[in-house]
C-alpha cells in the first residue's frame, strides 16, 4: 500500500486530478479580470475628460449643463413722490364733557331729552318744582318794596332837617342822624335787590339747560325724584363730538422735523384710522405738542384735531394716526420686497434685457408701507426682481410668470451649440 506523502491533505490523495495543477489555471483568469476592470475605469475617466472639455469649451466649465431657471416677479423702478409719515396709536378726547348737575334742590318734574341724541348750548333738558322758589321770589320783592318806602321816608326827612337847619330850627346832630338813617336804609334796599336777584335766578335754575352742544349720555335721574347740588352723578353727561380731538405720543428722535415744520407755519395734515388701520375715519391736522417729553418713555403727548360731523370718532376711541411731515419729490421708488441685505451692504437683483439676473449695490431712503426710496443704485425703468432674489446667483438665468423653461443651453442662445 502506498501511502500519501507527508503534508498531503487526504483530498489530494482521493482527487488526484484537482490539485495544483487547477489553482494554477485559476490564477491567470483572476488576473484577466483585473487587468479588464482597470481597463474599463480608464476609458470611462477618458470619457468624463472628454465631456468636461467640451463643456468648457461651451461657456465655462459648468455652464455647459443646462442650469436650472428660477422663475420670478418683476417690477420697473418709477419716479414719483414719497409721502414721509410719522404713524402712532392715539386716544380720542373731547373738547369738553360736562356733567349737567342741578344748581338748586327740589323734586324733577320734567325730562325734556332723549338719551344719546344731540342737543345745542342752552337748550332745555329738565325741569325741576318752581313754586317754591316762585314764592321766595315774591318774598324778596315784599321785602323790596317795604325798605324802599322806608328809605323814600327818611329822604324826605333829611330834606325837611337840612331845610330847618338853615333856618337854625333844628340842630345839627339831629340832621346828621338822619343822614345816617337814609344811608342804613339805602344798604337795606341793596341787600333787598340782591335777594330778588338771588331769587330770580334760583327761579331761572329750576329750568336746566345744555351748557354745550354735544351728544347727551344715559339719564342718571328719573321724573319724580329729589335732586340736590350734593349729587356728583349729576343729571346727564354732555359730550361734545364735532370737532374731536386725537391724542397720541411722538418719539422725541421726530419733534425736531415737526417742530421745524410747525414754526414754518405748515400745517401737518393727520388722518384717523380705525383700529384695524383699513379704514379711513376722519381728516384732521396736527394741532400742537406737549411742553415737555415724558423721560421714562422718551416720547412727548401731540394733539390733532378732525372735523367729526358725521360722528366717526368716538370719545376714549383707539385710533391709528398717520401724520404726514412732508414729501419727497421725484424719488426713485421701488418694492421694499426687493431690497436685499448681505455683507456689503443693502443691494437688489436687476433683470438684464438678456433675461439674467445681476447684482446691484444700492442706497436706500425713507419708506411709506410697501414702498421706499433708493437713493442710489437703481434707475427709472430697470426691472428689480421682487419674488425669488433667494434662489438667485450672479448671472443666473429667470423667467417671467407664464414663461416655459428653455432647454437650450445660454451658449445656445448666445449663438454657440450645446452638448
Amino acid at each position: 500500500m502506498i501511502e500519501p506523502p507527508v503534508g498531503a491533505s487526504s483530498a489530494d490523495s482521493i482527487f488526484p486530478s484537482t490539485g495544483a495543477g487547477s489553482r494554477a489555471d485559476a490564477r491567470p483568469r483572476s488576473r484577466g479580470r483585473t487587468v479588464l476592470t482597470i481597463i474599463g475605469v480608464i476609458v470611462l475617466a477618458v470619457i468624463v475628460a472628454f465631456v468636461l472639455k467640451q463643456c468648457a469649451g461651451h461657456g465655462g466649465g459648468a455652464r455647459g449643463f443646462q442650469r436650472p431657471q428660477t422663475t420670478v416677479g418683476v417690477v420697473k423702478a418709477v419716479s414719483g413722490d414719497m409721502p414721509i409719515q410719522i404713524s402712532a396709536l392715539g386716544t380720542v378726547t373731547p373738547l369738553a364733557t360736562t356733567t349737567v348737575a342741578a344748581r338748586i334742590a327740589g323734586n324733577l318734574t320734567k325730562i325734556d331729552f332723549k338719551e344719546g341724541e344731540m342737543v345745542k348750548a342752552g337748550q332745555l333738558l329738565a325741569v325741576v318744582d318752581e313754586r317754591p322758589y316762585t314764592v321766595a321770589l315774591e318774598q324778596a320783592q315784599a321785602t323790596l318794596a317795604h325798605d324802599q318806602a322806608a328809605l323814600e321816608d327818611a329822604q324826605l326827612l333829611l330834606k325837611r332837617d337840612q331845610l330847618l337847619l338853615t333856618q337854625d330850627s333844628v340842630a345839627r346832630q339831629d340832621v346828621d342822624t338822619q343822614a345816617a338813617t337814609v344811608k342804613q336804609d339805602e344798604a337795606s334796599v341793596q341787600s333787598d335787590v340782591a335777594n330778588v336777584n338771588n331769587a330770580r335766578l334760583n327761579l331761572g335754575y329750576c329750568r336746566i339747560v345744555a351748557p354745550i352742544s354735544g351728544r347727551v349720555g344715559l339719564r342718571q335721574v328719573d321724573v319724580g325724584n329729589y335732586i340736590s347740588t350734593g349729587n356728583t352723578n349729576g343729571l346727564v353727561i354732555i359730550t361734545q363730538i364735532n370737532p374731536m380731538d386725537v391724542e397720541f405720543t411722538l418719539s422725541e428722535d421726530q419733534i425736531p422735523e415737526v417742530t421745524a415744520r410747525m414754526r414754518a407755519g405748515d400745517v401737518l395734515p393727520a388722518t384717523a384710522l380705525d383700529k384695524a388701520g383699513g379704514q379711513t375715519l376722519a381728516q384732521g391736522r396736527l394741532l400742537t405738542l406737549d411742553n415737555q417729553i415724558d423721560s421714562t418713555t422718551g416720547t412727548v403727548k401731540a394733539k390733532a384735531r378732525f372735523a367729526n360731523a358725521n360722528g366717526a370718532l368716538f370719545p376714549q376711541q383707539f385710533v391709528n394716526i398717520e401724520l404726514l411731515v412732508n414729501t419727497l419729490k421725484n424719488q426713485t421708488i421701488v418694492p421694499a420686497s426687493a431690497i436685499r441685505h448681505g455683507p456689503n451692504g443693502d443691494y437688489v437683483w436687476v433683470m438684464q434685457p438678456n433675461h439674467t439676473a445681476h447684482m446691484q449695490n444700492v442706497k436706500v431712503g425713507p419708506s411709506q408701507g410697501e414702498q421706499i426710496v433708493v437713493e442710489s443704485g437703481v434707475t427709472v425703468g430697470q426691472n428689480v426682481i421682487t419674488e425669488g432674489g433667494d434662489r438667485l446667483k450672479e448671472g443666473s438665468e429667470v423667467l417671467l410668470p407664464g414663461q416655459r423653461p428653455s432647454f437650450a443651453g445660454r451658449g445656445n442662445r448666445r449663438g454657440g451649440g450645446g452638448f
